[in-house]
């Protein structure tokens, strides 16, 4: 509420002249929660302000009177600001603002969202000359490099608050073995219902909405006591959801099973535990996630670590080390995305006509622009107005039409229609509403996940059973369902691998006897086996072991950077390998380790791994894959390339994937240096690929390689080996290496 402080002694003295506040926040439910915190405050001081929430559950009505009657204080989120700015009454509407608060900042920052907000903040300079900004964040690892996104050129006052109680944080003991694999946390789910029943209300955190529902289900099974657990995420109904928080807020529920939808800020002072069920990939995201607990500064938080598996509980134990010793998670990336700017250009001209110098000069200002080439501005608004010329000759890539003053205005109100419908930064994959026979929307699960059900078939969602009956254009008709083993959805995204601290102070567990002392008894013998067996790598290490099994040649590298990293570094391994004669037959990676199986064994395993990976292959396995393909989908939806949503319906996923991938054909023939295909490469290189990531441990571990070739599985292989499959290995001898190695698959 700090951040309100100014705006609630200006509104006491005057209200009423329209938007005074803009309150900014990365999720829905933070809105609501904020807007009934603030509300309460108003009602008890007696300030005559409007405060209202906009967000994409906000009903259309509401939302079309805010533009010409907008209320004194306005929660929302970037794509909401994104979509403000567009409308030609902007000005009116932000004309009297007086303040902008940025809330859980570092979230944005570095993020395409963080892209568009940052712009967005550039247009209201425009339009509110001298508004107030005021950011919030308690994870910030660069004060300094964050408080650039809030900007607007008279500088930034950083104000750091002393901290609060140190948080409480263990790692569950349970009574069983700590699996070698796995990602459910089955084995501690007795505990993990014990630890909710033993205090006043818990909120118990996973890393994915499949995992939301498994654990919810799991739970529920076990509820002997008929405990109030609901289930949270972000595929629910915005019904069921609002019913969660109000819930949550009364104090009637016991437990609540989240994804990151309720990880930022919502203030439940009641909340006495966290539950982290896997690995929390991050220290900022993990003290985010400790704080919903005893939400007060003199309190300390109290969290529960649940790690799925062996490698788990060691980046557990990584992100302890990492709070113990005051380091955070690092500061975001560079430069903003050329998607993102072109969809502003795109939002000031449906506002009204616009000069490229003008609108230069604004973008500029915003700190993942500040160092744009005026040369790729003009690239970027030439695709907005035309298409690029493969395209030109395409009346609906014309969006833009030049006036005799040297402005530029949207083509048509149809466009400006069209733009609307389709703007945002997230991108996901297509979605059908799950829906009962009598018409009660569920929640919303992904289109590919569904046309792979048969009807009859039953399936876990929204922490229920339910049988498809049919699919009927986007909705998916279902009925409740009893019995059976029902399939649980999974989402795409949602996954994110460890950061380069979390992975760093990994590192340090497998290189210091001392860090390794703390853990479990079980993960401690696994690993002295591994010393013994083959060796631990050291801090800047990189081990790889060789083995022969089932008549192939294994090779287990152990970079700990993270599956997307991973998966790159064994896709460039196994050209070279091919090249090399090894006949590599295929790989699987997980956030700890890489296995590839061959039919020859390679003898010089630095000659494989060095930087000259990326420098020469790279490119070639890049333009010969479908990657680029994949990444120019996103960039094109974003960009407003493609436009999903049309008035009266929304194209599926499949007709997203054949439009763009036909205009990507054509771009690639026909303009292969179009700005958006360079937006695409640029996608795929930072974010599906993590090239970054992958040339800074080449470059660590130059000189650095501990290659052991070994007779058998070593003790540390063997998770990564029981992803590639009982197939690839003889199950009874796998079997018997689990036994020996003292573990449950």
């Amino acid at each position: 509420m700090a951040g309100f402080l100014f705006s609630l002694t200006d509104l006491a003295a005057a209200c009423g002249n329209g938007l005074h506040t803009l309150y900014v926040a990365p999720l829905k439910a933070l809105c609501v929660d904020m807007a009934r915190n603030l509300g309460a405050v108003v009602d008890e001081t007696g300030i005559a302000a409007r405060v209202e929430t906009r967000t994409g559950d906000t009903p259309q009505a509401r939302r079309r009177r805010q533009r010409s009657d907008p209320p004194d204080i306005l929660l929302t989120t970037p794509e909401s600001v994104a979509l403000l700015i567009s409308w030609p009454e902007a000005g009116s509407i932000f004309g009297n603002l007086r303040v902008v608060v940025v809330d859980e900042i570092h979230e944005l920052a570095g993020t395409k969202r963080g892209d568009q907000l940052a712009l967005a903040l550039t247009r209201l300079s425009a339009l509110s000359p001298g508004h107030r900004r005021i950011g919030l964040s308690a994870t910030v690892a660069e004060p300094v490099k964050l408080a650039s996104y809030l900007d607007d050129g008279a500088g930034v006052m950083v104000v750091r608050a002393d901290g609060g109680a140190s948080p409480d944080i263990t790692i569950m003991e349970t009574g069983n073995r700590i699996p070698l694999a796995g990602h459910t946390a089955r084995h501690a789910v007795p505990d993990i219902y014990r630890a909710i029943r033993d205090v006043g209300t818990a909120l118990v955190f996973v890393n994915t909405r499949s995992q939301a529902e498994r654990v919810f289900q799991d739970l529920w099974e076990i509820n002997d006591d008929n405990l109030g657990i609901a289930l949270h995420h972000g595929s629910l109904a915005r019904e069921q959801r609002l019913k969660v928080e109000s819930a949550m807020a009364e104090g009637s529920l016991r437990a609540v099973v989240a994804t990151s939808t309720l990880d930022l800020g919502v203030d439940w002072g009641a909340v006495d535990l966290v539950v982290q069920i896997g690995a929390p990939k991050g220290v900022a995201r993990m003290l985010q996630r400790i704080g919903r607990a005893r939400h007060r500064m003199d309190e300390p938080s109290k969290a529960l670590l649940v790690p799925a598996n062996r490698f788990e509980l060691l980046e557990c134990q990584a992100v302890l080390d990492a709070i113990g010793e005051g380091v955070l998670d690092g500061a975001p990336r560079e430069r903003g995305g050329i998607d993102v700017l072109a969809q502003h250009v795109l939002a000031t001209a449906a506002s009204g006509p616009f000069h490229p110098d003008t609108l230069y000069r604004d973008v500029i200002r915003a700190a993942p622009y500040e160092s744009l080439e005026r040369s790729l501005f003009d690239r970027i608004v030439d695709y907005v107005a035309t298409g690029g010329y493969a395209l030109v000759a395409y009346e609906r890539f014309r969006r833009l039409t030049a006036c005799d003053d040297g402005t530029l205005r949207i083509a048509d109100e149809a466009t400006a229609r069209r733009f609307r419908m389709n703007a945002g930064t997230i991108v996901e994959d297509a979605k059908l509403k799950v829906r009962m026979k009598s018409g009660k929307v569920i929640g919303e699960v992904e289109e590919h996940f569904m046309l792979g059900l048969s009807p009859g078939e039953t399936f876990a969602f929204a922490g229920e059973v339910w049988a498809l009956i049919g699919i009927r254009q986007t909705d998916a008709i279902v009925t409740r369902a009893r019995g059976g083993e029902p399939r649980v959805p999974i989402y795409g995204g949602g996954s994110f691998p460890p950061t380069t601290n979390v992975a760093g102070f990994l590192r340090k567990i497998m290189a210091e006897p001392d860090r390794r002392a703390v853990l479990p008894e079980d993960v401690r013998e696994w690993l002295d086996f591994q010393a013994e067996f083959s060796v631990l790598p050291g801090v800047d290490d990189l081990l790889v072991e060789t083995f022969p099994r089932a008549d192939k040649v294994f090779l287990v590298a152990y970079p700990f950077e993270g599956r997307p990293a991973h998966q790159t570094l064994g896709m460039l391994m196994t050209r070279r390998m091919e090249r090399m004669g090894a006949g590599p037959l295929g790989f699987v990676a997980n956030d700890y380790a890489l296995a590839i199986w061959s039919l020859r064994h390679v003898g010089d395993i630095s000659a494989l791994i060095d930087e000259s990976l990326l420098l020469e292959d790279l490119d070639d396995w890049l333009a010969g894959s479908s990657l680029l393909k994949r990444s120019f989908r996103k960039v094109a939806t974003v960009a407003g390339l493609i436009e999903r949503q049309h008035p009266g319906y929304r194209k599926t996923g499949r007709q997203v994937t054949f439009s763009t991938d036909l205009i990507y054909d054509v771009l690639h023939r026909h303009e292969p240096d179009h700005v958006l295909l360079e937006a695409a490469r640029k996608e795929a290189m930072d974010t599906l690929l993590e090239t970054r990531r992958l040339e800074d441990m080449l470059v660590r571990v130059r000189g650095r390689i501990l290659q052991r070739d070994l007779d058998t599985v070593s003790p540390l292989a063997l998770p990564v080996m029981l992803e590639v499959g009982r197939q690839m290995v003889a199950s009874s001898a796998l079997d018997d290496l689990i036994e020996a190695f003292g573990g449950e698959p």
